[in-house]
């Protein structure tokens, strides 16, 4: 194609932190980086690297094809982080290029950034995860099922839902559907052929609730996920406020003999995962616990066994007083005066700063489940950035947890639940990556449906805005660095928001509003496969939420806590999900590619993942009418003698894979696509 050369052509200008653009990408101190840049062909005159504090350096033109040329620096990586950008002159004009691209100015918070020893686990980089909300999967041992009335939790006592299809109720949480670890592993034949390479588990450690947020027992799984095999025992009686008669609970998650043998089927599952080849990750709660805690004891579940240290609220003497900050040291016994996470008297915040003893503990308890005989390959940190009373104690928390777990086991991932600016967490001495709320499940939501996450609100404004999309997943990408990025948890749905297919209703709601129906009605699966599509082919680690891959619908928490429907699956949508899978971990650029806006327009997006020469090209029309598309694909390198083969497409009538072929007009792609439509077009430079 020609290329207008009385200016630098900007969009041709590229480089990021990935493997073909930064060599190695993730050095180490003392190590020789390559740092390389691309413009378009003979149109500059010069492009230099620009570190902060330092004077710029010219890079040297080291190589050229038909569009492009590229040049270079080489620098010694220092023992401190070193940040950079570019500055690319011709004549009189120039330009700076950061993370955001060419920008005017030199934006040094944008600035690309080489963190010696930061590594994340390479298995994790483009990964697909599976996570699963385990009462709610499947029932593969009813020997350990709650019991109705087995003990009384937030007042009332708990029941279990006979009707696995029921939907879930407001008062949600102390109702059981009987999931468990023996259904999972049941199912493992299901999670391999759909793809998954990695399960993702909501807290399974001894807890009263479904959710197990409130861990009871850090240091066991539960059993009514593991195995009873000591029972016996009464329930609590109709009506029943305490637990003061509940001895059968008792005797089901306290008795070492259960919580023993629920920690061996747990290591043997692990085990049965990774022969599979497959990893497992932990949800890790440890910026509180729950009023059922062995240190605090509430409900006095271990002051009835007579084997365990009085708790904290039992008595003023307990060996874990200081675990937690009692507000009225005067109203031992059963002292109900202290610390709740959010002011929730079941959520007790844990006291890390008044008690070294604490600390070491749950340095001890990351250590644990990483290693043998349990062998778990990382953790999921449920509200990470609110643990500890002060920042500065946060972060020092999180620098020590890192240390503990990479010191087990270098390989396992640290991943954090996170909301806002994660840039002070993500500078290599502590989380790994968060999960990405900022960077793809709220810009994807918002374009495709117009609806907060928790379809909560409507926003008309940001429907279909294709600018609005790229911008805000650019910015929010650039807080990160790109090893943080390609090991990002990216969701459409999971336990705390709406189900992405209910979003596509663009119906404000939830359950105790609108109730469970209408979280069903008006849904777009059109619009949903577009979101998969998206998916599976943006930087980071696709994360499947349970029941996602055959269409389940329901409102925010707890509706999106709804069972699996065995026998009732959208059979196509799963096969379409295998297929999106399966391309993601086939090709190359997909997995750990660079990325490249190619057109933003009302309802329309573009874009490119490219490495080496692997080239992928994603369209989205989610317009209700047919689109006409002017797509540059030369700025990814496809020139006009590259076959594009169609490898996906999605619409309204559902999916195709069969092989179609494209070529472009001086490097543009002219594009047809149905109204809710996408595509994925592969050319390979080799073929």
């Amino acid at each position: 194609m020609r290329l207008e050369d009385q200016s630098i052509i900007r969009q041709a200008l590229f480089s990021d932190e990935n493997e073909e653009f930064r060599i190695p990408a993730e050095p180490d101190e003392g190590q020789v980086v390559r740092i390389r840049f691309r413009t378009a062909k003979d149109n500059v005159d010069n492009v230099y690297y620009q570190e902060e504090g330092q004077e710029e350096k010219p890079l040297i033109k080291t190589g050229t094809d038909g569009l492009f040329d590229y040049y270079e620096y080489k620098t010694t990586v220092a023992a401190h982080q070193m940040r950079y950008h570019f500055r690319v002159v011709k004549g009189e004009e120039c330009c700076f290029y950061n993370r955001l691209g060419a920008r005017a100015e030199a934006e040094s918070c944008f600035d690309y950034k080489i963190t010696p020893g930061f590594h994340v686990p390479q298995w994790a980089k483009g990964v697909v995860m599976y996570q699963i909300f385990v009462d709610r999967f499947y029932n593969g041992d009813t020997d350990n099922d709650v019991e109705d009335l087995e003990y009384v939790y937030i007042g009332r006592p708990v029941y279990k839902v006979k009707n696995w299809e029921q939907n879930p109720s407001t008062m949600d949480v102390g109702c059981f559907y009987g999931g468990d670890l023996q259904g999972v592993w049941d199912k493992l034949d299901y999670l391999q052929e759909l793809g998954i390479e990695v399960l993702y588990f909501n807290p399974m450690f001894v807890s009263p609730s479904n959710h197990k947020y409130d861990t009871q027992d850090y240091d066991h799984i539960d059993p009514h996920y593991g195995k009873i095999v000591k029972d016996g025992g009464s329930l609590v009686h109709e009506g029943a406020m305490d637990n003061s008669q509940a001895t059968k609970y008792q005797i089901r998650s306290a008795d070492p003999e259960n919580l023993e043998a629920s920690n061996l089927f747990f290591a043997r599952f692990v085990e049965e995962v990774h022969r599979r080849g497959m990893k497992v990750i932990m949800d890790g709660v440890f910026n509180h616990c729950g009023s059922f805690n062995k240190w605090m004891d509430r409900e006095r579940i271990y002051q009835g066994m007579g084997s365990y240290e009085p708790g904290a609220y039992v008595s003023e003497d307990s060996p874990y007083h200081t675990f937690f900050k009692f507000l009225d040291q005067s109203n031992w016994p059963y002292n109900d005066k202290y610390d709740g996470w959010w002011g929730h008297d079941t959520l007790p915040k844990l006291n890390y700063e008044g008690s070294p003893k604490l600390y070491q503990y749950i340095m001890d308890i990351a250590e644990k489940w990483v290693s043998p005989p349990y062998n778990v390959d990382g953790w999921r940190l449920d509200v990470a950035a609110d643990l500890g009373h002060t920042s500065e104690f946060n972060h020092q928390f999180w620098r020590d947890f890192r240390k503990a777990v990479k010191g087990a086991n270098p390989n396992a991932i640290i991943l954090a639940e996170h909301y806002g600016d994660p840039v002070s967490w993500l500078e290599g001495d502590q989380w790994d990556t968060i999960m990405n709320y900022d960077a793809f499940m709220e810009p994807v939501t918002w374009f495709l449906t117009g609806m907060e996450k928790h379809s909560d609100e409507y926003n008309q404004n940001l429907y279909g805005n294709g600018d609005s999309f790229f911008h805000s997943m650019f910015y929010h990408m650039s807080r990160m660095q790109t090893q943080s990025v390609n090991t990002s948890m990216n969701e459409l749905s999971n336990h705390d928001h709406s189900r992405f297919m209910t979003r596509t209703n663009r119906t404000v709601g939830r359950i105790g509003t609108a109730g469970p129906e209408a979280a069903n009605r008006g849904v777009n699966p059109a619009v949903f496969r577009e979101a998969v599509l998206i998916q599976m082919t943006w930087p980071g680690a696709p994360t499947v939420y349970y029941g996602d891959e055959t269409g389940l619908c329901g409102w925010t928490d707890p509706d999106n806590r709804r069972t699996y429907p065995w026998g009732r699956e959208d059979r196509e949508l799963i096969e379409f999900h295998k297929f999106m899978i399966a391309l993601h971990k086939y090709y190359p650029a997909l997995r750990r590619g660079s990325l490249k806006r190619l057109l933003a327009e009302y309802q329309v997006i573009s874009y490119g993942r490219f490495l080496k020469d692997n080239r992928c090209v994603v369209a989205v029309n989610n317009d209700d009418k047919e689109r006409e598309l002017k797509i540059p694909v030369w700025e990814i390198g496809i020139e006009d003698e590259d076959r594009m083969v169609r490898v996906m497409s999605t619409s309204e009538s559902g999916y195709r894979t069969g092989p179609a072929h494209y070529y472009a007009v001086d490097g543009v792609l002219t594009l047809k696509l149905e109204k809710y439509s996408s595509i994925l077009l592969i050319s390979n430079k080799r073929s």
